[in-house]
């Protein structure tokens, strides 16, 4: 990621993510690294649906879903 420009935090997200900019060693780089990455999360039902959205909660920028079977 050194090489791609990271996108910038607006104010809203700052005040958003505040709890964890304050952790050591994550900081506003940290977070505008989330914000730039792309997740894939296969099977959404148990386990995947939560996943989802705790990855949402922290500020990844793009989530792609994927699951095969029906979701209840």
């Amino acid at each position: 990621m050194n090489a791609m420009k990271l996108p910038l935090l607006t104010d809203a997200e700052r005040a958003t993510y505040e709890w964890q900019l304050w952790v050591d060693g994550f900081g506003e780089e940290g977070q505008r690294k989330l914000k730039a990455s792309s997740v894939l999360i296969s099977r959404c039902g148990g386990l995947g649906g939560l996943v989802a959205y705790e990855l949402a909660a922290a500020g990844v920028g793009k989530l792609v879903l994927a699951h095969g079977g029906i979701l209840k």
